[in-house]
């Protein structure tokens, strides 16, 4: 998708989104400033919110592709069941992430395989496996959470979540430096263009020389083994794995997404944007609990802003951007010669 050069701060990926985030915060610090004004509260919050960054980068590129994931709920706690199953028989460590990482890598490759060569679609296809993945979960760990406390001081645990000068949470370095190397592939590698030309238009794409079905397959695979990273990040950090882990990851993360700019239709993805989507959905979350007013106000709050987010990005657009779609142009012209020459 490529617009027309557009002039202010409002072209800057994901300034929008943050100065909402911005103002969102300067509230909360008025109307709970006991916890907004202490340093612990952000700690906090990039603690238990690194995971939803992980998997929020991921579906960005599955959105811009033109389609949807549903299933990564079911691979949190598919593969942190594989990580505590195989520690606790190993007694290794890195052996188990390993198998973790591979086991979400999978889920992603077959719900590539299945769209593009069963041809169903990927909102049906990953909410199939979504169900197929959590009721083997809970088929195999009989719906006995397992607690994996002895990884505690290890080398990885540290790595992975452990606390930088006894305060800041590595999964916050881990979880923000994924999200910079997803902004690199879509934004400075062809593996990204060629998701923006298929989430723009797939036909097009395929006469241009794309690889379609290799390249949804990629991009879903990605998003798997993203989903089984994020899987450890929790495990570890909550040094328990239990069979419904992965259960409230869906809304915030979707929700990051859209807020942070993505479009619905595909074509285009802003990752800067999902990181501040990540930072607001995960602050009313935080904040409104600790304003203490009804915890029905997050998700309340969350949907007016995401539908608020998608309608100002529609505008802007439309008003500024005035989208052009460069592969409706070209063919239109390779179209249009082609008949000239007849």
């Amino acid at each position: 998708m490529i617009k027309t050069e557009k002039k202010g701060l409002l072209a800057i990926e994901g300034f929008p989104v943050m100065l909402v985030f911005v103002v969102i915060i300067l509230a909360f610090m008025k109307t709970a400033p006991n916890a907004f004004l202490r340093p612990t509260i952000y700690m906090s919050f990039l603690t238990y919110n690194a995971p939803t960054l992980v998997l929020a980068a991921g579906l960005t590129l599955i959105i811009t592709a033109g389609e949807i994931d549903l299933s990564f709920p079911s691979v949190i706690a598919f593969c942190g069941m594989v990580f505590a199953y195989l520690f606790h028989i190993t007694g290794m460590i890195f052996i188990p992430f390993l198998a973790a990482l591979a086991a979400g890598a999978f889920i992603g490759y077959m719900n590539g395989l299945i769209l593009t060569k069963v041809g169903i679609p990927s909102i049906m296809t990953t909410l199939g496996t979504n169900f197929f993945w959590t009721g083997l979960t809970i088929l195999i760990s009989g719906g006995v959470s397992l607690n994996v406390n002895p990884i505690k001081g290890s080398l990885l645990h540290t790595l992975l979540v452990g606390r930088i000068g006894g305060l800041f949470p590595a999964q916050a370095i881990w979880s923000i430096g994924l999200t910079i190397f997803v902004w690199y592939l879509l934004n400075r590698h062809t593996f990204g263009e060629s998701i923006i030309f298929i989430g723009d238009n797939v036909n097009v794409a395929r006469v241009m020389g794309v690889n379609v079905d290799s390249t949804k397959i990629k991009v879903f695979t990605l998003m798997g083994l993203l989903g089984g990273f994020a899987a450890c990040l929790l495990t570890f950090e909550m040094t328990n794995f239990w069979t419904n882990q992965g259960s409230g990851f869906l809304l915030p993360v979707m929700a990051a997404v859209f807020i942070g700019g993505t479009s619905i239709t595909g074509g285009e993805g802003r990752v800067i944007g999902t990181l501040f989507g990540m930072f607001i959905v995960g602050s009313l979350e935080t904040g409104v609990t600790a304003s203490g007013v009804g915890g029905f106000w997050t998700r309340l709050t969350t949907g007016l802003i995401m539908l608020g987010s998608i309608a100002l990005n529609i505008v802007l657009d439309r008003t500024n951007g005035k989208r052009i779609c460069f592969f409706d142009n070209l063919r239109n012209s390779v179209f249009t010669k082609g008949l000239k020459k007849e």
